[in-house]
């Protein structure tokens, strides 16, 4: 069995696209999925299934909540190792100056076809930095992720592609619970 860890964009957020855990975990459960565990409330989960390639894990989750909830929310898939070589691969871990509770990653659904870094790089406010990769986008906001305009919204907007972000504590607790035997 290979351990996944999937992350839903925009749900619980704001009252909309409602789906409670013990919900998203049964699932997970009924699709076959086995050791099934979720993290926070904001659509992050961790599981063991066959040796399934990710965007069909991705789509066939995606088309069950669909079924299940009535409403599309995008789905991103990692495996463990995508996930620590994310984590390990951050650029701004070397700098000391960049305090680790502003970290956010931006996971992107596919590699963009077209990087227009410099519509989202001048967005970039008081202190921010973010830097690009294939798969993530790394982003330093001092004053808040809530208060920045590197969004969601714009990343998907400019790079023409579904995305999600979570933080550096929930990304790393997300690998360490992957790592995890149960």
């Amino acid at each position: 069995m290979k351990t996944y860890i999937s992350t839903l964009r925009a749900i619980n957020v704001g009252g909309q696209k409602l789906i409670k855990m013990d919900a998203l975990r049964k699932l997970y459960e009924n699709m076959g999925f086995q050791d099934v565990r979720t993290y926070v409330q904001s659509g992050n989960v961790v599981f063991k299934g066959g040796d399934i390639e990710l965007f069909s894990l991705e789509k066939s989750i995606g088309q069950q909540i669909k079924t299940d909830f009535d409403f599309e929310v995008p789905v991103i898939v990692l495996t463990v190792d995508l996930l620590n070589q994310v984590i390990t691969n951050n650029p701004f871990l070397a700098d000391p100056s960049k305090e680790h509770s502003f970290l956010h990653l931006t996971f992107l659904a596919s590699k963009p076809k077209v990087y227009d870094k410099e519509a989202i790089e001048s967005k970039k406010e008081g202190g921010e930095a973010i830097r690009f990769s294939d798969k993530v986008i790394y982003l330093y906001c001092p004053n808040g992720y809530g208060r920045s305009k590197l969004t969601n919204n714009l990343i998907e907007a400019r790079l023409k592609v579904k995305a999600t972000t979570r933080n550096w504590k929930t990304v790393n607790e997300l690998l360490k619970i992957s790592q995890q035997t149960f």
